[in-house]
């Protein structure tokens, strides 16, 4: 049988052999590994194994997403949990509870005296109350007799001269302007009391309606009417009553005239 192996070279003393041509159909082979390359493999695949475990194992994160609670039902359960806390919570809700009805009640409080101070210089200024000529004669006094009156002298008398102007004796509602026969012209003013104060013999009315504080200029000093000469007769009659004698009347109301 000749040799499957043919000799290519003999030159060099070497032989260079060619594989026998493998039969059809013959299996191959897997070359053997070497030993010191199985750990590495099988450290590899079971990572690999464990990695697809642990993802197929973790949870959808929609799915699974874990509820938020508010902040006020995360504090309910605290105290709840708590009663300590929840002690604790009720005494600063008592003192904030507490705190704000002293501010509440200091703030009225502030505004009650405000009204009442506001109250009291309005009462002090409708009280306040100035002759009604600032420069004058007396020259007839209440209950004087005369032969220019019909009847004892029912008011006092300012002589000034004509023109010189005669103001509001206090805070009031002139309620009575015009001609009034023997009185001249004259103007009523009504204080908050009720009492009347007659303004007579003017020479010009300035005021004829509306309110009036002291010091208001409501006329000028005159001689209308039944007079001698230019004066402003004063009348005070209580409750739009009868005459009373106005010097004690102003003296009770801190005036001496």
């Amino acid at each position: 049988m000749a040799s499957t192996y043919s000799e290519t070279s003999t030159t060099a003393g070497t032989q260079v052999l060619e594989h026998p041509a493998e039969p059809e159909g013959a299996r191959h082979r897997m070359p053997r590994q070497s030993r010191g390359s199985a750990p590495l493999l099988g450290v590899t695949a079971m990572t690999a194994a464990l990695g697809a475990t642990a993802f197929a194992a973790a949870p959808s994160a929609t799915a699974q997403a874990p509820s938020v609670a508010s902040p006020d039902e995360a504090s309910e359960s605290v105290l709840s949990a708590d009663p300590g806390l929840a002690l604790a919570a009720r005494i600063q809700q008592q003192a904030d509870s507490q705190r704000t009805a002293a501010e509440e009640n200091a703030r009225i409080a502030a505004a009650q005296e405000a009204q009442a101070k506001r109250a009291a210089q309005e009462a002090e200024r409708q009280r306040a109350l100035a002759l009604p000529v600032a420069d004058y004669e007396l020259t007839a006094h209440y209950g004087q007799s005369g032969v220019h009156w019909a009847h004892l002298h029912t008011g006092m008398d300012f002589a000034a001269p004509t023109g010189t102007k005669v103001t509001a004796l206090g805070a009031g509602t002139i309620t009575s302007a015009g001609w009034s026969g023997s009185y001249g012209y004259r103007v009523i003013e009504t204080l908050p009391d009720g009492t009347e104060i007659w303004y007579c013999h003017l020479s010009r009315i300035a005021k004829s309606s509306g309110q009036v504080q002291a010091g208001t200029v409501i006329g000028a000093v005159g001689a209308t009417g039944n007079v001698t000469g230019p004066h402003l007769h004063m009348e005070v009659r209580p409750g739009g009553g009868a005459p009373v004698d106005p010097e004690p009347w102003l003296r009770a109301h801190g005036l001496n005239p």
